[in-house]
């Protein structure tokens, strides 16, 4: 059986205010209208629903029976009106935010933890899910709609994402531990990095494919030694004296004015890198996605 919603609806509210006048008003629309609507539920329910006298309607034993159904459907409907306002009122909700692997510890603690700090201040009723992986993967979770915001380390972004929107840029440094501090005396090229070992992110990360076809742009192969997890476990190996590494100058800091590591004054220019928060079409005209890019734009420009 197919009978039009807006039947139910107007059923239900003369049911409710036991009058047609009165429903009418509150649906903004005529009595006549109102009327024909339900001598049609009733013509296509094949049973009567109300009775009429000069006092108002009261429901026959089958109109209370449809009633009970109809009142049950439209309070789950309001409640999840309720939830779609309290959704864009961002009084409730989820987001997940996935952080790249290969982002400066520094300007995850200056710039992103802050931004979500101050998300969750403002939203408290907004759930959390942050995650950590390599910009593939989390590029692979925006596509697929795993994941409502990744923020991502340089611009290898595909089709299906939106535009990006650029938090920071900046070139890598070498840098070596004290075993290789001879290297600091005079510029060095490619060529001499590649005679020692290098230490890199593991090769299914954004920066390794990076550097990969960096050194082949230079007639070179990029084959580290050393392949780590995380930006922090590469800076250990290197003060290690493990090897030298590719590392971003705002995570290599502490350890060069601490002396536990040096720069390399590298002759050829390292490829400029970006980190750019992203997102799926999908989750563009998100109210959440897009009061955490706000925040994010304040401290950014502060």
């Amino acid at each position: 059986m197919s009978v039009s919603y807006e039947y139910y609806k107007i059923f239900y509210y003369v049911a409710k205010y036991h009058s047609f006048n009165k429903a009418a008003s509150m649906l903004y629309n005529s009595q006549p209208n109102i009327t024909r609507a339900i001598n049609n539920l009733e013509s296509a329910l094949n049973c009567r629903l109300f009775l009429r006298s000069h006092r108002g309607v009261t429901l026959t034993e089958e109109g209370e029976a449809l009633f009970q159904y109809v009142q049950a459907a439209h309070r789950q409907i309001e409640l999840g009106e309720s939830m779609l306002e309290s959704i864009h009122d961002l009084k409730l909700g989820n987001i997940s935010i996935g952080i790249s692997i290969g982002i400066a510890e520094g300007f995850i603690r200056e710039t992103i933890l802050p931004a979500i700090q101050s998300f969750h201040e403002s939203y408290p009723k907004i759930r959390l899910r942050i995650i950590n992986n390599s910009t593939p993967q989390l590029i692979a979770d925006i596509e697929e709609d795993l994941l409502d915001i990744a923020i991502i380390t340089s611009g290898s972004c595909q089709k299906k994402i939106s535009e990006e929107f650029l938090l920071h840029s900046f070139r890598d440094i070498v840098v070596a531990g004290a075993s290789y501090a001879f290297l600091c005396e005079n510029p060095v090229s490619l060529q001499d990095i590649v005679k020692q070992p290098l230490i890199s992110l593991w090769r299914q990360t954004e920066t390794y494919d990076l550097y990969h076809k960096f050194f082949l742009a230079n007639g070179l192969d990029f084959e580290p030694q050393v392949e780590t997890a995380t930006t922090s476990q590469l800076l250990a190996f290197t003060e290690s004296n493990m090897g030298i590494a590719f590392i971003s100058p705002k995570y290599a800091t502490p350890s060069l004015e601490q002396k536990k590591i040096f720069r390399l004054e590298l002759r050829e220019e390292l490829p400029l890198r970006t980190v750019a928060m992203i997102h799926s079409k999908k989750a563009k005209d998100s109210p959440t996605v897009t009061a955490f890019q706000n925040i994010l734009q304040k401290r950014k420009n502060g």
